[in-house]
């Protein structure tokens, strides 16, 4: 071998001496014409690229073997095991995390987790992409609490660079790790062998050397030999172990407030911390990754036997022994005499001296005579002379130096005029949000101040006075002209809502508790809690801060009945067990300035209940007619007086001018028949949008326009009530088009968003049923049969989506129902392929009308929908005359008719319908129930 090794090397030598001889001279060269070098210059140019490819390219290559956290090279791992860092995680990891209760999908997340190192930018070109099988270890250790032996080889974040001349990925890689050719000399053979008995024993003495200068810098770096206890302190000889696992593996004191971390270690909480803060996020120990969040106190158990240890006093002559946890309160007696003994020296005989708090006032003020002569020149000369500021910030400082920061942030905030109280505003948020009533915060209140000896929260007595300013009644205002039938006081709070009736309480035996705001007063308080962004939303518009209007406000109005609303115990009056809750909202705020209304405000959430201002509430039926007119005949009143008045109201010290728009849209199909005297929801004539017949609405399913009108309906009254034609019964309903009372709140010819959702739920839900009985093929089946398909329906529903059966449709439960996975469920129930697919379109039309009504700026959110709203209604329709002609030959519902012909008229008219509707007031209602 060493014969054909000398060969080589000859034949070598003899190419290099042949080269050389070949070499011409710079003298001899010939010169090259012009094109000949530029076309030498290109090749080198080209040569040059190439190679600078190929260096990319292997330099890619060396990156893949390398691990992207650590930078060691997957070689080292005897199985080359590996992980893709942008990869799922592997089963194994996944099923540690779900045993611990933890989610997560990528290995991004938890490489930022563990290693605090985000890999979610990283670069092929710059990056590895992928790691070792070590890294993964410490992953799994990371979650799974085991104590950890798992060696991380590096300080700190590993730094990549991109490719460059002296890359040191590439250099590595060249120079790599390879065993030297063995020498033929015998001799050099016999010294390598020497060494190598002789290496094991220099490794393992620079090791120990190296851990114990380790150690000494952690030492050094901890500095608490005058804090922490020394462990020969100890009272007991207890068994070095046993001395090793009670004390700091930094300081190898006492562990004093010890923490635990991940793997297992106990340190004192300083120590690990300085460690931690100086030589990286390792555990000092085993050098596991560690970071100051990863701390825990360690178990209850430990702690105990820790606090059980005897100790010898360190202080001279006291050789006491005392545990370890009453340690603190034993030096702190050694203190307060070291203290006392300072001052000795002062008494010079006689009786012994008495402390300063223990003195009578006179007495104190003999004593400390000279210092507060002392205070006072000082506060004349530096302080304009405020005695009291200079003792109190002497006190302040005195507590600080004691670190009894309690007390003085508690005197820091009587300094600057808070108190240590809450504010009563603050107090009343909490009751408010936490749904205390009176009687419960009065309990809480009592309690607290009985325990603490402090009034932190204030009596409710304070929380009324600060509601006042909440409250509608609060703020002054004028109406000009003067409202008609309304008082010009504005002090007005909560008031009885039967008062304000121009006619005698005998003609109704009203039996109902009805309590109310002035409608006037109630929109000055919203106004006024609205301040802040009317002047910004001016500064915004670049308008001026003065500009005192006209402003004209938009209101929506919501009224809504709820039943169920019994006491739980009470002796009060016999009143309904129903509710009636009017409110409004202030959706939009704009100004006048030169020839155009500038908009100012606008509710970003309409259907908000913390927007919807309450009014009126009354313990009533929405059903009874004559008692529902008698409470809110006075609001519509004042409501009818504002519209030709002017507000004048002082905001940000300017007075300015607001009009009032107001738009009765919050209200449900029954109630607008009921205020506007229409027939009731089952009549023949189906619309309050129009006058269409149920007959004609199912003829004609999409062309109609909105025809009905507050006036209208008035006139049809008058005509209803006077018979001026004298016609028969038929021939007169037919001419007023349904209208069979008076109308007494003017509402504006609309839908609302969320009763229409409710309402076409209700019929999708009905559809379901028929198609899983067939009805299409079989129309005439028994009651009984009809109760088994919602059975079975029911069923389904609840086994596939998680929807529990419900009495009476609500919203939530027609949001899930109205989708497609729905859609799907029931198709499992249904046999025949072609009713699938009608279903399947029927649903698919259906969600793309529904954004159109529900969004609250379809132009904005969802233009294209808008647009293709008429083409997908018409399509909606016909499939309803074909495909499910079973149900609606000759017949619709309400709803089903105003989403289909009335939905882009009144989007055309108002810009919105889910930005009108009565969601705030349903919301507002479950608060109404809370409290």
């Amino acid at each position: 071998a060493n014969e054909k090794k000398a060969e080589e090397v000859a034949s070598l030598d003899k190419d290099i001496v042949v080269q050389k001889d070949v070499a011409v001279p710079m003298a001899e060269k010939p010169l090259l014409p012009d094109t000949d070098l530029k076309y030498n210059k290109q090749a080198l140019e080209k040569d040059a690229d190439n190679l600078k490819m190929q260096e990319n390219a292997a330099h890619q290559a060396n990156l893949q073997q390398l691990c992207r956290i650590c930078g060691v090279s997957f070689k080292t791992d005897h199985y080359k095991r590996s992980y893709p860092v942008h990869g799922p995680v592997d089963s194994e990891t996944q099923g540690l995390l779900r045993k611990k209760e933890k989610r997560a999908t990528s290995w991004p997340d938890l490489i930022a987790k563990v290693f605090k190192i985000d890999v979610r930018g990283d670069i092929d070109m710059i990056h590895p992409t992928r790691f070792c099988h070590n890294c993964w270890s410490i992953i799994h250790r990371k979650f799974s609490n085991a104590p950890c032996e798992v060696y991380f080889p590096r300080n700190n974040t590993m730094e990549w660079q991109s490719h460059s001349p002296d890359c040191t990925v590439c250099f590595t890689a060249q120079r790599g790790i390879k065993r030297k050719n063995q020498s033929s000399n015998l001799l050099l053979s016999k010294r390598l062998k020497m060494i190598a008995e002789r290496a094991p024993k220099t490794r393992s003495v620079k090791k120990t050397q190296a851990q114990m200068k380790n150690k000494n810098l952690m030492k050094k770096i901890a500095n608490c030999k005058k804090t922490h206890l020394s462990t020969k302190l100890l009272a007991v000889d207890y068994p070095a172990d046993f001395i090793k696992s009670i004390s700091c593996q930094v300081c190898e004191h006492i562990l004093a407030d010890p923490v635990e971390t991940t793997c297992s270690h106990l340190f004192c909480s300083t120590c690990i911390l300085k460690c931690l803060k100086v030589m990286g996020s390792y555990c000092p120990s085993c050098r596991y990754p560690c970071f100051p969040t990863d701390l825990e106190s360690p178990v209850k158990s430990f702690l105990n036997i820790l606090n059980s240890l005897a100790i010898r006093c360190p202080v001279k002559e006291c050789d006491e022994e005392v545990l370890l946890g009453k340690y603190c309160h034993h030096l702190s007696i050694h203190k307060e005499v070291k203290r006392k003994e300072i001052y000795t020296h002062i008494n010079k005989g006689g009786r012994p001296r008495q402390h300063l708090l223990s003195l009578t006032r006179r007495a104190q003020k003999h004593r400390l005579r000279e210092l507060k002569l002392q205070v006072k020149a000082f506060a004349e000369k530096e302080e304009g002379g405020d005695i009291k500021a200079v003792c109190l910030t002497l006190f302040l400082l005195a507590l600080r130096a004691r670190n009894e920061h309690r007390q003085a942030d508690e005197l820091e905030a009587i300094m600057q005029g808070k108190g240590s109280g809450l504010h009563p505003a603050v107090c009343l948020a909490i009751r408010v949000n936490t749904f205390l009533s009176c009687s419960q915060y009065h309990k809480m209140y009592r309690t607290v101040k009985a325990i603490t000896g402090r009034q932190i929260f204030q009596p409710l007595h304070a929380l009324r006075t600060a509601e006042k300013a909440l409250l509608p009644g609060y703020h002054p205002f004028e109406w000009k002209p003067p409202l008609k039938n309304v008082s010009t006081n504005t002090e007005v709070g909560i008031i009885d809502g039967l008062s304000g009736l121009p006619y005698s309480l005998d003609d109704y035996p009203v039996d109902t508790i009805a309590k109310r705001f002035r409608y006037d007063a109630a929109l000055v308080s919203a106004l006024m809690d609205m301040e802040e962004d009317i002047l910004e939303g001016m500064k915004a518009k670049d308008l001026d801060d003065y500009l005192n209007g006209p402003f004209t406000v938009a209101v929506k109005e919501s009224c809504d009945g709820m039943g169920d609303v019994s006491e739980k115990h009470g002796s009060g009056p016999t009143v309904p067990e129903k509710a009636v809750r009017f409110s409004f909202t202030l959706m939009s705020i704009a100004v006048a300035h030169g020839n155009e209304n500038i908009r100012i405000f606008e509710e970003t959430k309409p259907n908000s209940e913390l927007c919807c201002k309450p009014v009126c509430l009354m313990l009533a039926d929405e059903s009874d007619h004559e008692t529902l007119t008698a409470i809110l005949s006075p609001l519509i009143a004042e409501r009818e007086a504002m519209k030709n008045s002017v507000l004048l109201l002082e905001m940000g010290g300017i007075l300015r001018t607001f009009r009032f728009i107001f738009r009765g849209t919050g209200y449900d199909e029954k109630l607008v028949r009921e205020v506007e005297g229409l027939e009731a929801s089952g009549s023949t004539y189906i619309c309050t949008l129009c006058d269409a017949t149920r007959l004609e609405a199912s003829q004609n399913l999409v062309l109609h326009s909105i025809t009905r009108s507050h006036a209208e309906n008035l006139e049809r009254y008058e005509v209803w009530r006077s018979n001026p034609y004298h016609e028969s019964v038929d021939e007169l309903r037919d001419r007023v088009k349904g209208v069979s009372a008076k109308p007494f709140i003017e509402t504006v010819p609309s839908i609302d968003a969320l009763h229409c959702d409710i309402g076409n739920a209700a019929e999708f839900y009905k559809i379901f049923q028929l198609e899983i009985g067939e009805v299409y093929k079989n129309p005439d089946t028994s009651k009984e049969e009809r109760k088994r398909w919602q059975s079975t329906l029911d069923k389904h529903l609840r086994k596939k989506m998680n929807l529990k059966p419900i009495m009476r449709m609500n919203g939530n439960f027609a949001r899930k129902l109205m989708t497609k996975e729905t859609v799907e469920a029931v198709c499992e129930l249904i046999k025949c392929e072609e009713r699938h697919e009608a279903l399947r379109e029927l649903m698919d039309l259906y969600l793309k009308m529904k954004p159109v009504w529900r969004s609250s700026c379809p132009a904005k959110e969802c233009p294209e929908l808008l647009c293709q709203y008429s083409f997908n209604s018409q399509r909606f329709a016909e499939l309803l005359s074909t495909k499910f002609k079973y149900r609606y030959e000759g017949k619709i519902t309400n709803y089903f008719h105003k989403t289909l012909a009335h939905v882009p008229e009144i989007i055309e008219r108002d810009g919105s319908i889910g930005a009108w509707a009565s969601e705030g007031n349903e919301s507002g209602n479950k608060l109404f129930r809370r409290f």
